[in-house]
């Protein structure tokens, strides 16, 4: 079967990396997300505690971790929406608390389950995805020839052309979230944060999402992917990188084939772990021991 080539209206970010450059801290390149010592503590519970991490452009992340480990709390700050107790959060070389926060995280585009049941069961596609220029729930304005013009644009390429007339009640959850990216792009923004967006999905379903973002992620004008999941066998070969998070702290971090290993995987989940890995995909075993029969 041939796959699409999904072309994006955005500029790619800088130029590709050096020869020989890796995940490693401290590189000259400039960073599109910079996290440096991020403590969060609430009530007198240390939920983030001295998390360090880089992200340079033409990377694509997986932020992987058990239930608890600090995901979310992570995403709420890096989107402005949960204030560090200390450290510092840096987007495109601006940081919080030194720039306008409204204005940085207009550049990071989110998908997660939280936007999805916001969503009006009456309200089309094609207006779903132009609301996103405004980041408005439920839009009521009037759009423009030229507004819809570019919402058409970005349906087609999230390969959903033909939803522009159907309204939210009526699509697929593989539907709804092709449709919440699109949503996304269409603020332009430079980074993309995907919260476990397969969650709901079937195994059919969930495939056709994946190899779509397989397809986002390898254009050149693709805004920074970033996504969030505890399920290795939602890492595509696409994702050149790993964030593995254990109770708040960074357990590892760096390529995904240096990364993504037993040993780090039965840490970060509390169990034994035995990883395969076949044609450039990964599946998780756990391993149990065995009890006596009472």
């Amino acid at each position: 079967m041939t796959q699409k080539k999904i072309k994006l209206p955005h500029p790619a970010f800088g130029h590709p990396l050096p020869s020989g450059c890796g995940a490693g801290r401290g590189a000259g390149r400039a960073h599109v997300l910079s996290v440096s010592a991020l403590r969060i503590e609430r009530s007198g519970t240390v939920i983030l505690d001295d998390v360090n991490w880089r992200v340079r452009p033409r990377e694509h992340w997986v932020i992987l971790g058990a239930n608890g480990s600090g995901k979310t709390s992570l995403l709420s700050a890096l989107t402005g929406y949960l204030m560090p107790t200390s450290g510092q959060i840096s987007v495109l070389g601006e940081t919080y608390g030194e720039s306008d926060w409204r204005e940085l995280r207009k550049k990071i585009g989110l998908v997660s389950s939280s936007v999805r049941q916001m969503m009006s069961d009456e309200e089309p596609a094609l207006e779903t995805v132009a609301s996103g220029k405004y980041a408005m729930i439920d839009f009521w304005g009037r759009l423009t020839r030229t507004e819809k013009a570019g919402a058409l644009k970005l349906l087609r390429q999230v390969e959903c052309g033909h939803l522009a007339e159907r309204p939210w009640r009526v699509l697929s959850q593989g539907e709804r979230q092709r449709v919440l990216i699109g949503r996304a792009l269409m603020a332009k923004p430079r980074v993309l944060i995907l919260d476990e967006p397969c969650a709901g999905l079937d195994p059919a379903a969930r495939e056709h999402f994946l190899q779509f973002l397989q397809r986002l992620g390898q254009n050149k004008d693709a805004p920074t992917l970033i996504l969030v999941t505890h399920h290795v066998e939602e890492i595509m070969p696409v994702f050149s990188h790993v964030l593995m998070l254990q109770s708040g702290r960074v357990l590892a971090d760096g390529k995904t084939a240096d990364v993504l290993n037993a040993k780090n995987l039965s840490c970060a989940f509390g169990a034994r772990m035995q990883l395969r890995r076949f044609d450039r995909r990964y599946a998780l075993k756990v391993r149990l021991k065995s009890r006596a029969l009472m």
